[in-house]
Parts: C-alpha cells; sequence; structure tokens
C-alpha cells in the first residue's frame, strides 16, 4: 500500500469482501458440532481452517464454547494455533489442553514461537512447556529467555541453515537434499568463515538457478546485515521494514552466529508497536483486549482519563477567569465550544502526524526545524481559512461585527497554537525518553484549550467589554 494511502479511500469494487474472515455460517456450525459432541465432524469442519483462522475462532466465542472446542479437537491441536492466538486468551487456551496434547503442539513449533509463547506465561506453565521440549531444544530456549525482554535474542529462532563460505552450490544442495532437521521455512543460507562469523547470506533462488560449481560467496546478496543478539527488537523490525531485509543472522558480543530472524517475526514486532501506538494515543492500556473482562477495561482506561479530568480543571479555570465577561455576552459561550473543537482536532492531527514521524524515523534532530516551520505554516493557513469562514458565520449570526472579528482572530492563534503543540510536544516527550503515543494527547489537548480559550475570551474581554 502506498503511503499515505487509506482502506477507505479505495474503489468501492476494491474494498475488502471480508473472504479472509471466517463468517457466521461456519462458526455456528462448528457449534453445533460442539454441542451435538460430534469430534468426527468437528475435525472435518476445522482440518480445512489454517491455524490462524482457528485461533480467531477461539478468540471469537465465548469461554465456555471455546473450552468445549479444544476439548472435543482433542489431539488434533495444531502448535500453530497456539502461536496465532491472542496473548489475553493464550494462557486459558494452554490450561485447558491435556498435557500430552500441549507437549505435542510445542513440540512442533519453532524455538522462537516457543519463547513468545513462554514469555505471557506464569512460572508453571512455563515449566509445563519446557518439560515437553526434547533437550535441545529445552537448552536453547532457556538460553533464548536469558536474553533482555524485547531484544534479538528473544526474537530468534535457533534454527539456522549455514554452510562454510567456500562451499560450491552443489556441495550445499546435496547438503539441503540429506539434512534432515532443516526449519520448516528459511530463505537463505547464512556463509561463516571458520570462527562461525557470518560473512554473506546466499537466497534459495540463486543456489537453485546457479551450476554446481559456482562458489557460494560469489552469489551473496549485496545488502547484508547482522543483528546484535542484545539489539532492541523495535530496531530489528525497523531495520527489516528499511533495507527490505528478508532474513538476518543474530550474532553475539564476540559476532559469533547465534540464531537467525525471519521477515515474519519482525514484521509481527513492527505490527505490535503500531497497534500499542494507536491504544496509547487512545489512553488505552497496550494490553487491553476485547476478552477483558468490564473490571479490566474499566481499570485500563481509568488512568489516562483522570489525566484528562485534570487537564480538563485547567481549562475550566480558564473559562471561570472570564466568567463576568461570559455572563454580558452569552453569544461567547455559544462559540467557545467552536473555538475547541477546531483546536483540538488540528491539534490531534499534527500530533499523530508527528507520532507516526517520529516512530519512522522520518522526524529526527536534523529535520525538526523545517518540519516545525511546515507545521506552524498549516495552521496558520488554516487558520486564516476557518477564521474567515467563522467570522462571516458570527457576523450574520450574532450582528455584532467585531465578535466576528474576535472570533476569527481567535481562531488564527487556536489553530497554530494546535500546530505548534501538536508537533513540538511528542518531540520534547521523546527527548526525555518518554513514549510520545502515550503522553501527547493530554498535553496537547490542555495546550489547545487554554490557548484557545484564553484567547478568544480575552481579545472578547479587550475588544467588546
Amino acid at each position: 500500500m502506498a503511503e499515505g494511502e487509506d482502506l477507505m479511500d479505495r474503489p468501492a469494487d476494491t474494498q475488502s469482501d471480508g473472504r479472509y474472515n471466517l463468517d457466521r455460517r461456519t462458526i455456528a456450525t462448528i457449534l453445533e458440532a460442539v454441542q451435538a459432541g460430534d469430534a468426527a465432524l468437528l475435525t472435518e469442519l476445522m482440518e480445512p481452517l489454517h491455524p490462524a483462522d482457528i485461533a480467531d475462532l477461539l478468540e471469537q466465542i465465548n469461554s465456555n464454547d471455546r473450552r468445549a472446542v479444544i476439548e472435543l479437537y482433542g489431539l488434533e491441536f495444531d502448535g500453530d494455533i497456539l502461536s496465532e492466538l491472542d496473548e489475553s486468551i493464550r494462557e486459558d487456551v494452554i490450561a485447558i489442553l491435556n498435557p500430552q496434547v500441549l507437549a505435542d503442539a510445542v513440540r512442533e513449533l519453532d524455538s522462537d514461537d516457543v519463547v513468545d509463547l513462554l514469555e505471557d506465561l506464569d512460572a508453571p506453565q512455563q515449566g509445563a512447556i519446557l518439560d515437553a521440549l526434547e533437550d535441545a531444544d529445552r537448552v536453547a530456549v532457556q538460553q533464548a529467555m536469558t536474553y533482555p525482554e524485547y531484544s534479538a535474542g528473544r526474537l530468534m529462532q535457533r534454527e539456522v541453515v549455514m554452510a562454510p563460505e567456500h562451499w560450491t552450490v552443489g556441495e550445499a544442495i546435496d547438503y539441503l537434499r540429506n539434512s534432515e532437521d532443516l526449519p520448516d521455512q528459511f530463505y537463505h543460507m547464512v556463509l561463516v568463515d571458520p570462527r562461525l562469523h557470518p560473512v554473506g547470506n546466499v537466497t534459495l533462488g540463486k543456489i537453485m538457478r546457479s551450476r554446481r560449481d559456482v562458489v557460494l560467496r560469489d552469489i551473496t546478496e549485496e545488502v547484508f546485515h547482522t543483528i546484535p543478539v542484545t539489539q532492541y527488537d523495535g530496531d530489528v523490525a525497523y531495520a527489516f521494514n528499511q533495507y527490505h531485509l528478508i532474513s538476518a543472522p543474530v550474532v553475539d558480543d564476540h559476532g559469533r552466529l547465534v540464531g537467525i530472524i525471519t521477515i515474519d517475526d519482525a514484521m509481527a514486532v513492527l505490527d505490535e508497536e503500531h497497534e500499542e501506538d494507536i491504544l496509547r494515543m487512545a489512553g488505552v492500556s497496550e494490553d487491553a483486549s476485547l476478552s477483558d473482562t468490564i473490571l479490566e477495561a474499566a481499570r485500563g482506561r481509568a488512568v489516562w482519563l483522570f489525566v484528562n479530568l485534570l487537564t480538563a480543571i485547567l481549562a475550566s479555570l480558564v473559562i471561570d477567569a472570564f466568567a463576568e465577561t461570559i455572563n454580558q455576552m452569552v453569544a461567547l459561550a455559544v462559540l467557545m465550544p467552536i473555538v475547541a473543537s477546531m483546536g483540538g482536532n488540528a491539534g490531534t492531527q499534527t500530533m499523530t502526524v508527528a507520532v507516526r514521524a517520529i516512530a519512522t524515523r522520518d522526524l529526527t534532530g536534523q529535520n525538526a526545524a523545517r518540519v516545525i516551520r511546515r507545521e506552524v505554516a498549516v495552521g496558520a493557513l488554516n487558520g486564516v481559512v476557518f477564521g474567515f469562514l467563522m467570522a462571516l458565520v458570527a457576523g450574520f449570526w450574532f450582528g455584532v461585527p467585531m465578535l466576528a472579528v474576535v472570533i476569527g482572530v481567535a481562531m488564527l492563534l487556536t489553530q497554530v497554537a494546535a500546530a505548534l503543540g501538536g508537533i513540538v510536544i511528542p518531540m520534547a516527550l521523546e527527548r526525555l525518553k518518554i513514549d510520545p503515543a502515550l503522553a501527547s494527547g493530554p498535553f496537547v489537548t490542555t495546550v489547545t484549550d487554554v490557548v484557545g480559550f484564553f484567547a478568544f475570551l480575552g481579545l472578547a474581554a479587550a475588544v467588546l467589554m
């Protein structure tokens, strides 16, 4: 999708038709089979479904139906379903699974998927999963868990397809055909030197279309990046997106190969970060889920609602300071919400652009001054346009020419303040190591409300009274 393009802007004939969603009839049929206790029919209905679709099914139905489906589905439960499940219900599903079914399901997963499961479970469930693994796999997973949370070490898989840099294509093909423990999916062979330092990637496509006598190091990829094992996973995802990587080797402090990260895992991190930013900008806990209880959902939203309450009180104090002015001209009370609303929307627009630009690293110290000037100019232009329109409306509405001038100037000042606050506040929070997506909203709202009310009521008090 092109940058800036919105799905809602696409022509009707290219809009989503829902073909990748579970339809109600399928869900109803599955639940009917469960209620009838027909395990054979349930297995027949579930067999064509992708693990992601089965995970969606388990997330959409209530807890009683979920338990019934899992218990009746029994031995057919696939490890990939666990990987696809939302974290909010994954722990409940694991608790329902038969221990032997859980063990078989976990053994099917790559090491990175097992680590992803363990991160969100309590100690007893972690132990149950670790006990289900083979000794070598258990050691690999336990070692991965020693790396910092949100690091490349937690994200990587230990199953790596590597080869000495002096091998030929023929030797590589023979190795791939004869090896019995290759990962289910891989995109490159990682070339290493005698000290196990990665020196290049060779795509499977190049291996398959090259002559057998071609040396692997002669057909390596031009773009090659190694990932330090302790690197923050958000930086890893950024590198994959920035440099169009498909997979990248992970190295320890000595530069030795310890694992590999593939594009699906990197994009999952990117998706999680975008989801977190959206939730934080709305003042909602990043752990929020549709499966949360009423109490959990209310608690997760209460903190920032309280902050918004405090900022609203601050704006009200500004209004209270001009109470006498408002009493003398009721029209001011009628027009105040318009000024506040326009300023709030303008601030939110600028803030959203700024937070996104910071997250994608398009907004940096090098271009900050230019971006600030641009946003202030946009705010000023919109302020002139909408201030003029609102002045005409107020003039015809109340028949007071100077009131029209006041609201027009106030609209201009509010739009400029909203643009300036919307860009400067996220940048300042980022400089202070505070997540802009989490904290920008209340501060920007406060700035636009306070400036808007003060400008409008202050000008009214000076000009009209």
